[in-house]
């Protein structure tokens, strides 16, 4: 099925062009950084976690929201979801190996990684987190090729590969669950040690993966006719809904044990992400922006994901809803809760954070990166569905 990939337009090369230019720019400043060290980054000694975890935590959670096509798909027998479950699992690939080229960029020396395995710790989270995320990986890999191609063969698939798709549902709520436990396992940093911090992440996760599942639908329906269905993307956008309105109800119970139960550690952090921090005589709010962007962004696209006519009646309205729905969670945990919770340190001090160029470009390297494998699955499955039409 590989030789489907190797078939497409002008736009579409045209397209992994532009993917493999800001890839290359990414392996030369990557190169940089590897001779140089992880100085070369905005990181210190108090900030500890940059852009590429905060990444990777929003990433982790894009790979666990492709469960919300499979569950009803296949536990539930929702066969309007047909066409798109292939979709959410291949997104689901993509997505996890951006979360573990972030984890490799942020090791500074990418041989650290074996360390995990030559030196296995139970009692260690991240021993934990490179089973369920590499496990999570080789079942998406193995159930969206088998179940395709014997969609290609007009076949039913073998009844082995069901075993592996219900597998796959718990191991996508327990990579997000474990990288959750990462933060909140951690009793010098306040803003992260919080029980909800799990419900939280699962939550936007349920809401940002199927964001961008509807997101790639409605642009594979302009530019390859491949129609998802409206039945299926109506009670995609339902899920997102639903899971948007729980994840920010659970940050206003951030704000609420925060300032209504008076805690120091927490308020400091809620004050720098929303409001700015006033610290010995100087204002830190570089999180500010980012912050009340999530806010807007979020109002208008629930705003747009509610209203009927925008919902489903106009494509545009209701990609740009699911568009915004996506970003704002991306500034709620892609930037705001990683980097915020560093903020005051353990000694009462604020250090603020600002990646550096090198830095900036290898992230958005991983990203192109990514989305170059999401593209290339894509084609594959349209090239099989449109050869069974």
């Amino acid at each position: 099925m590989f030789e489907k990939a190797l078939k497409g337009n002008n736009y579409y090369w045209m397209w992994l062009a532009f993917l493999g230019t800001f890839i290359g720019i990414a392996a030369i400043c990557y190169v940089r950084q590897f001779n140089y060290g992880l100085g070369l980054t905005g990181m210190s000694r108090d900030v500890s976690w940059g852009l590429y975890i905060s990444q990777f935590t929003f990433l982790v959670g894009v790979a666990a929201g492709g469960v919300m096509v499979v569950l009803p798909y296949y536990i539930h027998n929702y066969k309007e979801f047909a066409k798109i479950t292939i979709l959410g699992e291949f997104l689901a690939i993509a997505a996890l190996l951006m979360c573990l080229s972030f984890i490799v960029v942020d090791l500074g020396q990418p041989m650290r990684m074996l360390n995990v395995i030559f030196h296995a710790q139970p009692k260690s989270m991240l021993f934990y987190d490179m089973l369920v995320l590499n496990g999570y990986l080789f079942l998406n890999i193995i159930c969206g090729w088998v179940i395709l191609t014997s969609e290609r063969k007009e076949v039913p698939p073998p009844k082995w590969i069901y075993f592996f798709v219900y597998l796959s549902i718990p191991f996508a709520v327990s990579i997000h669950t474990v990288t959750a436990m990462l933060y909140c396992g951690l009793p010098g940093r306040h803003f992260w040690l919080s029980a909800i911090v799990a419900p939280r992440f699962l939550a936007s996760a349920f809401a940002a993966g199927p964001a961008f599942i509807v997101v790639a639908a409605l642009i594979l329906k302009r530019v390859s006719h491949f129609d998802a269905g409206k039945k299926a993307i109506d009670k995609l956008v339902t899920i997102i809904i639903y899971a948007a309105l729980v994840n920010v109800f659970f940050v206003g119970l951030e704000f609420f044990v925060g300032y209504y139960s008076n805690m120091p550690g927490h308020i400091a952090t809620l004050q720098y992400l929303f409001f700015g921090l006033e610290h010995n005589g100087h204002m830190y709010n570089n999180l500010v922006p980012f912050m009340w962007g999530f806010v807007v962004l979020f109002i208008i696209g629930i705003t747009l994901l509610s209203i009927p006519y925008t919902r489903r009646h106009n494509d545009f309205w209701l990609g740009a809803g699911a568009a915004a729905i996506f970003i704002s969670f991306w500034l709620d945990k892609g930037v705001g809760f990683v980097l915020g919770g560093f903020v005051p340190t353990p000694l009462e001090e604020v250090v603020e954070y600002y990646p550096t160029a090198n830095e900036i470009f290898i992230t958005i390297g991983v990203w192109a990166m990514g989305f170059f494998v999401l593209t290339v699955l894509y084609k594959i499955a349209i090239g099989v569905e449109q050869e069974i039409e």
